[in-house]
C-alpha cells in the first residue's frame, strides 16, 4: 500500500479501529484487514443497491453519504461519513448479498478499502483476536450509533429533533465544537425535515443564544436569560 501522509495517519490513528497502533502494530493491522487506498470524486459511488458489498471503509479525508430510497422514490440519508469513521462493516461482515443502500462520496474523498475475511477466522494468534476485537467493538458502537438516529427521528417536533441531534454530535466530539457531516440540504434530509424549515429553525435557535455555527461547524452555547 502506498505510504500514508503524517495527516492520513493522524486520521487513521483517531478512529476506533487503529486507535493507538502505530509502526510495525499499524502495519500488521493493515495487512490484517487487506487494506488499500482509493481515491473517489465527489457523487462517486462505492456501492449500488442489489449489489454485495466486497470492503467496508474508513475515511481519510473528504466525507461520504449511506443513503437509500423510500417507499415513495425519495433518498433518504442514513449517515454521514467523515475522516477518522468508517462505513458499511454489518453488510461486509454478514456479507449481505443485495445490499439495500447507497453508498458515495459526498466530496473529493479519500479512503481506506478493508477486508473482513480473516475476521471470521478462529484462530489462536493474539494479534489477530485482538483485532478481531476492535472490530466488533466497532460493530457494537454502530449499533449504538444508530440507536439514538431512531431516538432523533421519534421526535414530533423540528427543534426537538435538532437538540438532540446536536447533543449527540457535541457528546461523541466530547467538547460543545463540532462539525456536522451534512450540508443543509443532507441535515434535512437526514432529520426528515424541509430545508427551509430547517434554515428557519436554526435561525430562531441562534438568535436565541443556543447555537452559533459557519456552514457545517456549530457550537453549542448557554441560553441567554
Amino acid at each position: 500500500m502506498t505510504e500514508l501522509t503524517g495527516a492520513e495517519l493522524a486520521a487513521l490513528q483517531n478512529s476506533q479501529l487503529f486507535e493507538g497502533l502505530s509502526g510495525g502494530a499499524l502495519a500488521r493491522a493493515l495487512d490484517f484487514f487487506g487494506a488499500s487506498l482509493a481515491d473517489v470524486p465527489r457523487g462517486g459511488f462505492l456501492a449500488h443497491p442489489g449489489e454485495p458489498l466486497r470492503f467496508f471503509g474508513l475515511v481519510i479525508e473528504g466525507s461520504v453519504q449511506v443513503s437509500m430510497l423510500d417507499l415513495s422514490g425519495e433518498e433518504a440519508i442514513l449517515a454521514g461519513v467523515g475522516p477518522g469513521e468508517t462505513f458499511g462493516e454489518a453488510l461486509c461482515f454478514l456479507e449481505v448479498p443485495d445490499i439495500p443502500v447507497f453508498i458515495r462520496a459526498a466530496e473529493d474523498t479519500r479512503l481506506l478499502r478493508l477486508r473482513c475475511e480473516r475476521v471470521k477466522e478462529c484462530t489462536r494468534d493474539e494479534n489477530a483476536c485482538a483485532l478481531t476485537g476492535r472490530f466488533i467493538a466497532m460493530l457494537a458502537q454502530r449499533t449504538l450509533h444508530m440507536n439514538s438516529r431512531i431516538q432523533i427521528l421519534s421526535k414530533k417536533s423540528l427543534r426537538e429533533k435538532l437538540v438532540l441531534f446536536f447533543t449527540d454530535c457535541a457528546r461523541q466530539a466530547g467538547g460543545s465544537e463540532f462539525n456536522v457531516p451534512f450540508d443543509r440540504a443532507g441535515m434535512a434530509v437526514y432529520l426528515g425535515a424541509d430545508r427551509s424549515a430547517l434554515s428557519r429553525e436554526l435561525s430562531r435557535l441562534r438568535r436565541e443564544g443556543r447555537i452559533e455555527y459557519h456552514k457545517n461547524h456549530f457550537r453549542l452555547c448557554t441560553p441567554r436569560k
